[in-house]
C-alpha cells in the first residue's frame, strides 16, 4: 500500500518513485544541512580521543551526535561516547532515532541478552543493522542506562502526511529549508505534490525525538541522542523543539572534512575517515 495520496493523472513511474522515496528518507534526509551560521565551530580531528572530545564540550543536559548512517566510524564513536560517559557516571539515557517511541529497555536487567534488547526496542534490523548499532545499545544496557526509542512510528507516516498543521509548527524559513532538504535528498525526483507531505514526516520525527529527549532529562547527567545529522541540526532539527533552558551541545560526525555550512548548525564537528562515495540516487533514477 502506498503512503502517498496519488492523483489519477500521475504515471505509474511517479507512483513508484514516491513509494521508494519514503524508504530512503531516513538515509538521505538525515544527512542534509541548512545555511551557514556565524557561531564558532569546534573541529576535532581523527586523532583526538573521545574522552577529550567530550571534555571540550563540558557536561550538557543533552548531547546530540549527528551521524552519517553508512559511516561505520560514526557508530564506533557513538559506542566510545556511551562507554566514556557511562564510566564517568554522567550518562542519564540514550535516545535513538533507530527505535520508535514507546519502546525502551528500562525493564531489562544489565545482563539482558541481545535478543531481549532487540525485542524490547522492536528493533528493525533491515533498516538499522544490529551489527552496527547493537554494540552501542548493549553497552548502555550493561551500564544500567535506559535506551529509549524516539522516532515517529512508521504507522503514523500516512496520517502525518495529511496533517497540514505541521506546516505552521516552524517558521517559514525553516519550512523552506526542510522542504529543500527533502527535495534534494530525494534527487529532485519526487513529484512536486509529495514535497510538502514528506516534509511533514521529517518535522514530526524531529518533534518526536525532541519530546523523548526532554522527557529523559536527568539533573546532573547527559541525555545522549543518536540520530542522523539533519536531526541534530541546531537551526532546523531536534534542537528547535527543545526549551532554551536546556544546556545543549550538537555534534556532527563528519566522514571527511567539515562543510562550510556546519558553522552555526552544530557546536562541533568530529572528523572521521571518509567513506567511499555512494550514489544513493541511482536506485530512484533507475525507477524513473
Amino acid at each position: 500500500m502506498t503512503l502517498f495520496p496519488v492523483s489519477k493523472s500521475q504515471t505509474s513511474a511517479s507512483q513508484a518513485l514516491a513509494t521508494l522515496a519514503i524508504s530512503l528518507l531516513t538515509l538521505t534526509a538525515c544527512t542534509a544541512t541548512g545555511p551557514a551560521g556565524s557561531n564558532t565551530l569546534l573541529v576535532q580531528d581523527m586523532a583526538l580521543p573521545v574522552a577529550q572530545r567530550l571534555h571540550a564540550l563540558g557536561t550538557p543536559d543533552v548531547l546530540m551526535l549527528g551521524e552519517q548512517h553508512d559511516a561505520p566510524d560514526h557508530q564506533r564513536k557513538q559506542l566510545a561516547t556511551v562507554q566514556t560517559l557511562a564510566s564517568l557516571g554522567e550518562l542519564g539515557a540514550v535516545v535513538l532515532e533507530m527505535a520508535d517511541v514507546g519502546h525502551d529497555t528500562r525493564r531489562l536487567p544489565a545482563d539482558a541478552t541481545p535478543a531481549q534488547v532487540k525485542q524490547a526496542l522492536a528493533w528493525r534490523d533491515s533498516a538499522w543493522p544490529w551489527a552496527q548499532y547493537g554494540p552501542t545499545v548493549m553497552a548502555a544496557v550493561a551500564a544500567r542506562v535506559p535506551v529509549i526509542g524516539g522516532n515517529l512510528p512508521r504507522q503514523r507516516n500516512a496520517a502525518v502526511m495529511k496533517e497540514v498543521e505541521w506546516d505552521t509548527r516552524v517558521n517559514a524559513t525553516v519550512l523552506t529549508q526542510q522542504r529543500d532538504a527533502v527535495r534534494e535528498g530525494h534527487c529532485n525526483l519526487l513529484p512536486p505534490g509529495q514535497i510538502g507531505p514528506m516534509t511533514r514526516i521529517q518535522l514530526a520525527r524531529d518533534a518526536s525525538l525532541a519530546a523523548t529527549v526532554q522527557a529523559a532529562v536527568v539533573r546532573g547527567k547527559t541525555v545522549l541522542l543518536l540520530a542522523g545529522s539533519q536531526h541534530a541540526h541546531k537551526g532546523v532539527g531536534v534542537p528547535a523543539y527543545l526549551p532554551s533552558s536546556l544546556k545543549l551541545k550538537s555534534v556532527r560526525l563528519s566522514a571527511g572534512e567539515p562543510r562550510p555550512d556546519d558553522a552555526g548548525a552544530f557546536d562541533a564537528v568530529w572528523v572521521t575517515p571518509p567513506v567511499p562515495p555512494k550514489d544513493h540516487c541511482a536506485q530512484l533514477k533507475g525507477r524513473g
